[in-house]
């Protein structure tokens, strides 16, 4: 058995249309903490959000580019069509309140034995929270708005929509993922760690293709461990996968980038070094941080960003 497996999902990236809506949703109702403000290295212009538990674990990192005004999406096939996050088993009557409070619509469905409450946030990305009874043991979000016992607890899994599953059902093999259960149209692949995230597959083969615009997932990024592990994967998936790209320096994690057979964008991103690479553990998120090739720009970046209202600091711990 190889020892350089994905273990599963490192973070997962959206686009939204309003930062500080995106800010005040998943820091103040989901209690997730802005563990990272930063701009999107590729278009300096916007902000990039990283979302996740209070030290910005690997496996619970949702990102945001928000551009703002930017056209709603469609979601379709050949992209990350839904979201879920771990939560206890016993916090569900608990998350139905709360979502209910804030006048949210659900839906509520059993998944392979595990209940699934299905929601939007408000650029109607499509999120699930699933119940398990495992949850209670993973780093929990940081937020006096929720007791850690109800708090969400990194990602549970990803689906993706395909036309035709074969080709990215090898290619998840191939990465490492084991095929573990099947139930009509969706199959399910576990990451190789103990508790990792799973990746579900929806065949959808006549659902049109989606758009990229507000309320649509970017990319879905996996984990490895070392940079000598990401480049065995770079040199050993580029004959199975749509552009390659090469090794990408993200401060906070070192990255490849390609398509799967469906057209989802994947990448590979290296655990660490981290969000703590740039400010201390304790104070994650309360500035905005740049790469050190922006820095000298600071000046003239920051005015062109939207101004933040950082509610979400008086919840932090």
């Amino acid at each position: 058995m190889r020892t350089d497996q994905i273990s599963g999902i490192h973070h997962i990236t959206a686009i939204a249309s309003d930062p500080q809506r995106t800010l005040d949703f998943y820091t103040r109702v989901l209690g997730l903490r802005l563990v990272k403000l930063t701009v999107n290295f590729d278009d300096p212009g916007t902000y990039h959000f990283y979302f996740g538990d209070p030290i910005g674990s690997p496996g619970t990192i949702l990102t945001f580019f928000p551009w703002p005004h930017v056209q709603r999406g469609r979601i379709g096939t050949g992209q990350v069509t839904a979201i879920a996050f771990d939560i206890p088993a016993g916090s569900l009557d608990f998350w139905l309140a709360r979502l209910h409070d804030h006048a949210m619509h659900v839906a509520v469905e059993d998944r392979f034995g595990d209940p699934v409450v299905r929601l939007e946030d408000p650029d109607g990305l499509p999120l699930e929270l699933i119940g398990v009874a495992g949850a209670a043991n993973r780093p929990i979000a940081a937020s006096h708005a929720i007791a850690p016992e109800h708090a969400l607890r990194g990602f549970h899994s990803a689906t993706l929509s395909e036309r035709d599953s074969a080709a990215t059902e090898r290619l998840l093999t191939a990465m490492g993922f084991t095929r573990v259960a099947e139930a009509a149209d969706r199959i399910r692949y576990q990451g190789s760690a103990p508790g990792a995230s799973t990746v579900d597959i929806l065949r959808e083969p006549k659902r049109p293709g989606g758009e990229l615009g507000a309320g649509i997932v970017h990319h879905i990024a996996f984990r490895t461990p070392t940079d000598a592990q990401q480049e065995r994967w770079r040199r050993e998936l580029a004959p199975h996968v749509r552009g390659m790209s090469p090794i990408m320096d993200r401060v906070y994690f070192h990255s490849i980038y390609f398509r799967e057979p469906g057209g989802v964008l994947f990448e590979i991103a290296t655990d660490p070094p981290g969000f703590a690479t740039d400010e201390p553990v304790e104070h994650l998120g309360e500035r905005l941080m740049l790469p050190p090739w922006l820095e000298p720009s600071r000046g003239e970046l920051e005015p062109r960003l939207p101004r933040l209202t950082r509610s979400d600091l008086s919840v932090q711990t």
